[in-house]
């Protein structure tokens, strides 16, 4: 049972149900096109003329369209094949990094238009913004130069006041309290920008993909694991957000308070012992994010090359990865004994490793977590190819046509 809040709610109206019964057909439209009118009649458990009154809805709308007949032997009318109207309009997606920004336009339901493109990120706020309007530009004349952009979804890897617009701490951008909505709005005049954390990015990459199996896992946990750590939680199909949109922090919850540096300050915080630069320091004995002049054997030296060499048996990388597979299951059962999720899904260079490291992990996991149960948690691997990031910042623009309205 959900309660009423009594100081905020929405009233159902007469057309409510309707509302609901038509984005009920676009998400099964979507999830088995192409579909005929009896097929979803039979998907939705109605009769046929409901159906038909919400499809021609839907047609009027231009949010579906049809297209060519199915063959069939038997006698009779040929069914029309119903798709999702996609083409009419397009998504920009951007997901901004300390080193580079990566960009991608998809269609109306997410799907990838052209090829990802990236380039370096300009720290300066003013000129990121600069460099990303004409990044946006170019794009949209080569690979939609016919549709309109309905929106621009951006994921950036810190804090966000979401209301407001601000970055209110970005570490690896080294952005704090940084208006960012109000100038991307006027770069891009006309187009509606949305800015999302990257671990709930993520996280909408998994609900709202357009490849998704349709088996709707509501209640699922994803760690991203990079220069830094997100985590996003969704419970009963939506994120959790809290009153300041912090909710799923867990990367900053304290293993350890005498433990080392953390980016965002403190001491011993779950991604000070399992970020890439920590699992690089470990390796090297020293910590790699120190400011200043650097080793050039070490300020190259990326996670991918690690895992290169514990790939050919050198100790001291696998002994490394083996400690960040610890920790890393570690504070995964914390999350599941606080959550209880379906299913936790890991992104991120690690994954590279998980042939190394599953083991280790699904140990300490097991170990930590509460009850048997809880240490089968289904746990899925998202590798960096699948750019979990920009289709979740491609969600922000595509998901709310198939999202289900709050009513009371």
């Amino acid at each position: 049972m959900r309660k009423i809040n009594p100081r905020e709610f929405t009233l159902a109206t007469r057309g409510t149900s309707r509302g609901i019964n038509k984005q009920i057909a676009l998400t099964l439209i979507r999830t088995h096109q192409p579909v005929s009118r009896a097929d979803l009649a039979r998907l939705m458990d109605t009769n046929r003329a409901n159906i038909t009154f919400l499809v021609n809805e839907l047609l009027e709308e231009n949010l579906v369209r049809e297209g060519a007949q199915r063959e069939q032997k038997v006698r009779g009318r040929k069914p029309t094949f119903l798709y999702l109207n996609s083409q009419k309009s397009c998504a920009v997606a951007v997901d901004v990094r300390a080193s580079r920004t990566y960009m991608m336009i998809t269609d109306s339901i997410g799907r990838q238009l052209g090829e990802i493109v990236s380039f370096a990120t300009a720290l300066e706020p003013d000129k990121f913004i600069e460099s990303l309007g004409s990044e946006v530009r170019k794009a949209l004349k080569t690979i939609a130069a016919d549709a309109t952009c309905s929106g621009m979804g951006i994921v950036i890897p810190g804090l966000l006041d979401r209301t407001d617009g601000i970055v209110l701490h970005a570490p690896t951008l080294r952005w704090r309290n940084v208006n960012l909505l109000q100038p991307l709005q006027k770069e891009f005049n006309g187009i509606e920008v949305h800015l999302e954390n990257s671990g709930k990015a993520c996280a909408l990459s998994q609900i709202w993909t357009p490849q998704s199996d349709g088996s709707a896992l509501n209640d699922i946990v994803f760690v991203s694991v990079s220069d830094g750590v997100g985590v996003g939680v969704v419970i009963n199909g939506e994120v959790v957000r809290g009153k300041h949109n912090t909710a799923g922090e867990f990367g900053h919850v304290p293993l350890s308070i005498d433990g080392p540096k953390c980016s965002c300050g403190a001491n011993g915080c779950w991604e000070a012992y399992i970020s890439n630069p920590a699992t690089l320091s470990r390796y090297f004995g020293r910590n790699v994010t120190t400011r200043g002049p650097q080793d050039m054997n070490i300020a190259d030296f990326t996670i991918e090359d690690l895992i290169l060499r514990a790939r050919g048996n050198d100790g001291k990388a696998l002994t490394a990865l083996s400690s960040t597979a610890r920790y890393l299951g570690l504070g995964i059962a914390s999350i599941i004994n606080a959550v209880d999720p379906s299913r936790v899904y890991i992104g991120g260079e690690i994954t590279e490793a998980w042939d190394l490291i599953e083991q280790q992990v699904r140990d300490a996991i097991k170990e930590r977590t509460l009850t048997t149960d809880l240490g089968r948690v289904s746990i899925a691997i998202v590798p960096a190819s699948e750019y979990p990031r920009l289709r979740g910042a491609a969600a922000l623009v595509t998901a709310p046509a198939f999202a289900a309205p709050k009513v009371a």
